[in-house]
């Protein structure tokens, strides 16, 4: 049997998510909902889940993604189609190394203690005893994914996809060996690539030094070079010029020494020398700087390497050896000063790269790392996103995507790591390289079994890259998940991760399968903290979004940080959007109590199925319900997702509570027996509508509020299910039909005189509100209206009545409105509205009061203004300071402008 989700006992009086969400998530796990069945005969939806690290814990970026793709995901399965959400998780070369190395450490061990075998045993260990942390975590989101098909990029299956794709490039010709500058992280000991350096600005000196220049044997002056790094000039083997610098180019050809080694260094001159920077000169060292590597290529210098990889100082720095950088650094700079070859320093700001995992500095160092050869890879990932066989949304990242690709350099796949995917190279003792997908007993060549592998590991970003198809199950052709998944449909992420992640599974898809792994790629933005701020750790602001679904529930958590989203975007998390989710929430619930309780107290003729609606209110909602419909899923399938999330809770809030429900109120008190017995027997129950509308919403709103709609669900369909038409209803909300543009018949009139009635009680309220008369008092009013509209107000009249807290009078339009001194008259669609004030107001005292109020919000209006056509602030501050000042002036003109109404009202 099916499992329920739903308890016997009574809705309390507020939702507590607590008490349903654990209970609400095992019975879609149990029930299979999560996994879907390939049926040909269907065009299947999926999801490929962006592995987070094995390491990790949920942090907000992580929340706002599987909100974003659960939304998405939840939606397509309720269209019917079979839906594939896949999850899984990333073995993280670096980052779970230097977890475990930590751990190590606090023994007073190193990895090398353990030797290599003994080291991974260890990971594996920690990997089985926290690896399955954050998916505990996001199941606290609710996200409703196939856990059967999760995946890890250590898996065998995506194990062997990497080996073979390795295999296939390499013997393509794609994959090499090469000595080249790479950026190295001391602190991992392994090269990165440029997308795993973080750069930050760092103030240090601008150093001048002397180098004397030599003719002949002997000391003609001084070429003075300017740089950040003086502990590298033990490794200079050039000086470099611009060949159309005036100042220098008459020494290209000479010789300079290089002071404290008294190496003969060539002058040489090379475009590659800006001529604004610095003196204009250029110390080339072709093993600590890429574009001195460059520069050395071109001109076939020797490359002296001065650094260990511990980045230390080795034997190529003479008495320097063994000095950490920094303590170098104050030495040479000591004995350029003792030598006279120091001409000062500047004050300096440059961008330093760390390493995106430990954060150290990286330092520039030429050694044997294998590479990707990019241009054949790229050309084809560049083609299907120009003619649109790949839509980047927002498709200005798409430009950001092609100038990267079409710029892009080899890419360095080698790590110098023990933990991950190790590379499959052997090498004989006879010289030659064996590449093959299984691991080789001997030498094809010689017979020999003395091999040795590879001691490197890919970069982790090389298996990520094959996981729309590495997860499906290829290099298996054979693979019915493969075959029938593949190519996914969205793939959505950050935009941070562009190039790291998104641009390396187009072109390895292409590579792998032949064709495309995705055809959408949605890039949300970053999660910042209230002051706009990112979050970060160092900073302090970072918010644990377990936390707050312990407080505020799942749903709220998932409906806030997708309120107002848009790609690429990035948002502001705040107590507010929480609180105002969380009420929403609440807002449901209280509608759903009020529904059921009203269902669950009906005789069974009030619950006819299928009633078909019997008054205006009843047209309007049901008509209103499918232009809801109809918007949501416009925006869902343009990617607009904050504004169908818009669309689904104002008509919930608006229209279904804020008016629908109210207007029942007065027909359900109408029919209900009164203290004789007497009521009215014969008026239409709102009950079937009210019942269908809100079962309708609640699928409407399930991918934006999964928890407390599959909730109410469950309790509405235990009270009443003769309330509703469908004999064959799913087990569950989560795989019930999404409502569509047809939902509900469309009634233009029923909109057109409904919303006059409701337009005519906001601006009754409204102009209470604006001179303060309390609800407590009846006012007496008059509204002339058109010819259209009368007889549906005339209807709504005890309604209007009651929720204006007017006594009014319905005339002709033709009737003069606002007559008399104290009346004041707001314009309708429908005709107009006159208010009388009466003794409720002061006339004379309010009229000052509001003059006062323009006043003050004209002189606010003019400094706001001042502030914004001051260039100064507006190219300087932060564009959201300057978007708030936008809003302050647009709020402030808007209210200014009604004051002014207003005071023209009391005037006449």
């Amino acid at each position: 049997p099916m499992p329920t989700p739903q308890p016997l006992e009574p809705m309390p009086r507020a939702y507590e998510p607590g008490a349903v969400e654990e209970r609400v998530y095992a019975f879609w796990k149990d029930g299979g909902f999560f996994t879907p069945e390939i049926d040909r005969s269907k065009r299947p939806f999926t999801v490929i889940m962006p592995p987070p690290n094995v390491t990790g814990e949920l942090h907000m970026g992580h929340a706002l993604t599987i909100a974003i793709e659960d939304m998405i995901v939840r939606w397509h399965r309720m269209l019917g189609e079979p839906t594939l959400f896949l999850p899984g998780t990333d073995h993280a070369g670096i980052a779970t190394q230097v977890v475990v190395e930590r751990q190590l450490a606090d023994e007073g061990l190193t990895r090398h203690d353990l030797g290599r075998d003994k080291f991974i045993e260890r990971v594996w260990e920690w990997v089985r005893d926290y690896g399955d942390r954050i998916y505990r975590q996001t199941e606290r989101l609710g996200v409703s994914c196939d856990w059967s098909r999760q995946a890890f990029t250590l898996d065998e299956g995506p194990s062997r996809a990497v080996r073979t794709t390795f295999v296939n490039l390499y013997k393509k010709g794609l994959i090499y060996k090469g000595n080249r500058i790479t950026n190295w992280c001391p602190r991992c000991r392994t090269a990165l690539s440029d997308l795993e350096v973080k750069h930050r600005d760092e103030k240090s000196g601008l150093y001048r030094i002397r180098y004397p220049l030599r003719d002949g044997g002997g000391d003609v002056g001084y070429l003075t070079v300017a740089t950040t790094r003086p502990e590298t000039m033990l490794g200079d083997t050039a000086i470099a010029v611009n060949p159309n610098d005036e100042r220098y180019a008459h020494l290209i050809g000479e010789t300079a020494v290089l002071p404290i080694v008294g190496r003969e260094l060539p002058i040489i001159g090379d475009d590659a020398v800006e001529l604004e920077f610095g003196t204009g000169a250029l110390k080339v060292t072709p093993a600590h700087d890429p574009t001195d590597y460059e520069i050395g290529q071109r001109h076939g210098l020797e490359a002296v390497n001065v650094l260990n990889l511990d980045g230390t100082l080795n034997e190529n720095a003479a008495e320097y050896e063994g000095m950490t950088v920094r303590d170098a650094r104050a030495a040479v700079l000591r004995r350029l000063d003792d030598d006279g070859l120091l001409d000062g320093a500047d004050d300096f700001t440059h961008a330093v790269g760390g390493c995106d995992r430990c954060d150290e500095a990286v330092e520039p160092i030429l050694s044997d790392q294998w590479y990707i050869d990019m241009k054949p890879l790229a050309e084809p990932a560049i083609d299907v996103v120009k003619n649109g066989d790949i839509s980047i949304v927002p498709d200005r990242f798409a430009r950001v995507y092609l100038n990267w690709m079409e710029n892009v350099r080899d890419w360095p796949i080698s790590r110098q790591l023990w933990w991950g995917h190790r590379i499959p190279v052997w090498y004989c003792q006879c010289g030659n390289m064996i590449v093959e997908l299984e691991d080789p007993s001997s030498c094809p060549k010689c017979g020999g079994a003395d091999l040795e592998r590879d001691p490197d590991v890919l970069d982790t970003w090389f298996s990520s890259g094959l996981w729309t198809h590495s997860t499906l199950g290829w290099p298996d052709e054979s693979s019915d998940d493969l075959d029938y998944f593949y190519p996914t449909s969205v793939m959505e992420t950050g935009h941070d991760i562009l190039f790291f992640w998104v641009a390396r599974m187009i072109f390895f898809g292409i590579e792998n399968m032949g064709e495309i792994p995705f055809r959408a790629v949605y890039l949300h933005g970053l999660v910042r903290d209230p002051e706009g701020v990112k979050m970060s750790k160092t900073r302090g602001n970072v918010v644990d979004p377990v936390e707050l679904v312990s407080m505020y529930g799942a749903d709220a958590v998932r409906f806030a940080l997708t309120t107002g989203t848009s790609a690429g975007s990035d948002m502001r998390m705040n107590e507010q959007k929480l609180e105002a989710s969380r009420n929403f929430a609440n807002k449901l619930w209280n509608a759903a109590r009020f529904v059921i309780g009203n269902l669950q107290d009906a005789p069974p003729s009030a619950l006819a199925a299928a009633a078909a609606p019997k008054t205006r209110e009843d047209r309007w909602i049901l008509s209103r319900l499918s232009r809801a419909a109809e918007r949501v899923n416009f925006h869902m399938r343009e990617y607009q997702f904050g504004e169908a999330q818009r669309a689904a809770h104002d008509f919930l809030w608006n229209e279904y509570c804020d008016w629908y429900i109210e207007m029942s109120k007065t027909r359900l008190r109408a029919a209900a027996p009164d203290g004789d017995g007497d009521g009215d027997a014969a008026a239409p129950s709102p009950l079937p509508i009210l019942a269908r509308v809100l079962e309708t919403a609640l699928r409407l709103l399930h991918p934006f509020l999964p928890f407390v709609t599959e909730e109410i669900w469950g309790r509405l369909n235990a009270a009443a299910p003769s309330a509703f038409a469908d004999a064959n209803r799913p087990a569950a909300l989560m795989v019930a039909d999404y409502p569509q543009e047809d939902a509900a018949p469309l009634d233009p009139e029923a909109e057109r005189e409904t919303e006059a009635a409701i337009e005519l009680i906001r601006a009754a309220r409204n102009l209470r509100a604006e001179f303060r008369i309390p609800n407590s008092q009846t006012l007496t009013a008059r509204a002339a209206i058109a010819d259209g509209y009368r007889t549906a107000l005339q209807d709504a009249l005890p309604f209007i009545q009651a929720q204006a807290k007017i006594d009014l009078d319905i005339t002709d339009a033709a009737a003069p409105v606002g007559a008399s001194a104290d009346e004041v008259v707001q314009i309708l669609t429908c005709g107009s509205l006159s208010l009388s004030l009466g003794g409720a107001v002061d006339i004379a005292a309010e009229t000052d009061r509001l003059q006062t109020e323009l006043a003050d919000l004209r002189k606010y209006e003019t400094r706001l203004s001042r502030n914004l056509a001051n260039e100064n602030f507006t190219r300087r501050a932060p564009e959201d300071v300057v978007e708030r000042e936008r809003d302050r002036l647009t709020a402030t003109q808007n209210r200014a402008a009604r004051l002014s109404e207003t005071l023209e009202r009391l005037s006449t």
